[in-house]
């Protein structure tokens, strides 16, 4: 192989490497706001709360108890990735309260009061919903600038990688733009305006921070990703 070809190939290894790299941070499971053991309850949920409930089949909705423990057990011990960890005391407390919903349907279910029984039903499907709010962003404009924020700001800034905090800073404003176009949909009408308010001042932080890393200067990067960071904690303490 000539001195060419190596270069040719080695480039080529290089970009593969790079895209590579790039595919596994994007799918890295701290940087993605999802648990898995939350997923996979609805196995059983499903076929509780859309055939079983709405037909009144108790003997059913008794036959699920143990499918129940035995996925409900994973979820109690589930570690929040940790692009979620500002979520980890409404986590623990919906926990709590999704627990308490799975021993209420198991003693429900032990009984013979079947109006009792879908009670227990009811709750314990609004006690998995209310986990998967805690976990899942509003919209999912505002969840995809959380997860290009992240690195930058719990890695390139506390690092000092200026280079990768500049090449992060023009999506960071594409995705907080994108962010300030959306309407919200109708059950969160009453907070247009302070969502409107907050979308445009994160978007001005995100414009500051991008005009630090063209310029290359690396306090206002800093200042600027700490701003960004402020701005979007502002925006997301709308909705809770």
């Amino acid at each position: 192989m000539n001195r060419k070809m190596r270069f040719i190939v080695s480039a080529a290894l290089a970009v593969i490497g790079l895209a590579g790299l790039a595919a596994a941070q994007e799918k890295s499971p701290e940087t993605t706001a999802s648990v898995p053991e939350l997923s996979a309850f609805h196995e059983v949920i499903q076929p509780i709360w859309h055939t079983a409930y709405p037909a009144k089949d108790y003997a059913a909705l008794r036959g699920y108890v143990a499918k129940i423990q035995e996925l409900a057990a994973p979820v109690y011990a589930a570690k929040l990735p940790a692009i979620l960890h500002e979520k980890e005391a409404k986590w623990k407390e919906g926990l709590e309260a999704f627990r308490k919903a799975v021993d209420d349907y198991a003693k429900a279910a032990a009984g013979t009061d079947d109006a009792a029984l879908l009670t227990a039903a009811e709750t314990l499907h609004t006690r998995y919903e209310g986990l998967g709010r805690v976990i899942r962003p509003v919209l999912a404009e505002i969840g995809a600038f959380h997860q290009a924020l992240y690195p930058v700001v719990h890695t390139y800034a506390a690092e000092k990688q200026y280079d990768k905090i500049r090449g992060a800073a023009a999506d960071l404003q594409t995705k907080a733009e994108a962010v300030a176009k959306v309407t919200l949909p109708a059950r969160q009408a009453g907070k247009a305006e302070a969502f409107k308010t907050a979308a445009a001042a994160l978007v001005e932080a995100a414009k500051a921070l991008a005009a630090a890393a063209d310029g290359h200067d690396h306090d206002g990067m800093l200042k600027g990703v700490e701003t960004v960071h402020e701005k979007y904690q502002a925006l997301e303490a709308i909705f809770n």
